[in-house]
């Protein structure tokens, strides 16, 4: 059984920062770093799309300086990112709404997927100021525009459509729920709740994340 599309809710740089009795944006800082280890480790395991749920439509509620601060690391580390993967051979792409964005952010977002889309190695995803309910009411929209709201015209319009639906969702911090995460995609995901804050995985853990899921019985239904 093979794994094609992993899904990571990337929860607990805050908490992780507190317990070490750091600012909250250290913790921010090296989920960064344990992206990058993710990344590398799932495309040597040939895994072909890895998604992060980074910060969500709700993540607005936070402090002024906390949201201030994400968007600014956005800003200043998308393009770099890309960078770097194209020189892997890796796609970025980011889903979200463009809504409460700046002009510049977003013009940093297009450049990113333009920069690495011929790319052919592994597709790395951030799900940046994303909601589920969202996506789907857009596609939704979309769909009805044409005519026709079925779960083909849904699929058809969601936010970069090519993006397969996820086969294992992992989410950490051990919070134990979707939180919007990609809700049309992983309809029949398995999932995996680990105790370990986001900062603290390691590339190791794409390995134990692959045996879990090899050991799963999906029947989707049937």
């Amino acid at each position: 059984m093979t794994l094609q599309h992993l899904g990571i809710i990337a929860d607990g740089n805050r908490r992780w920062a507190k317990a070490q009795g750091l600012p909250t944006i250290e913790g921010h800082k090296r989920g960064l770093d344990a992206i990058k280890k993710l990344v590398g480790a799932a495309d040597k395991a040939g895994i072909k799309y890895l998604t992060f749920y980074v910060f969500s439509t709700e993540n607005w509620g936070r402090s002024a300086d906390e949201v201030s601060y994400i968007m600014k690391l956005a800003e200043t580390r998308i393009l770099k990112y890309a960078k770097e993967l194209k020189e892997n051979n890796a796609r970025m792409i980011i889903l979200g709404s463009k809504n409460r964005i700046s002009p510049k952010l977003a013009s940093t977002i297009e450049e990113a997927e333009k920069l690495t889309a011929d790319c052919t190695g592994i597709t790395v995803c951030f799900c940046f100021n994303y909601g589920g309910e969202q996506e789907i009411a857009d596609a939704a929209t979309i769909a009805a525009s044409e005519g026709e709201i079925t779960p083909e015209t849904i699929r058809k319009h969601l936010y970069h459509p090519e993006i397969p639906n996820i086969d294992m969702v992992v989410r950490t911090s051990g919070e134990e729920r979707l939180s919007g995460f990609m809700l049309w995609r992983a309809a029949y995901a398995e999932f995996l709740f680990l105790k370990k804050y986001f900062p603290e995985m390691e590339g190791e853990d794409v390995k134990e994340i692959l045996k879990i899921y090899e050991n799963r019985n999906r029947r989707f239904g049937k």
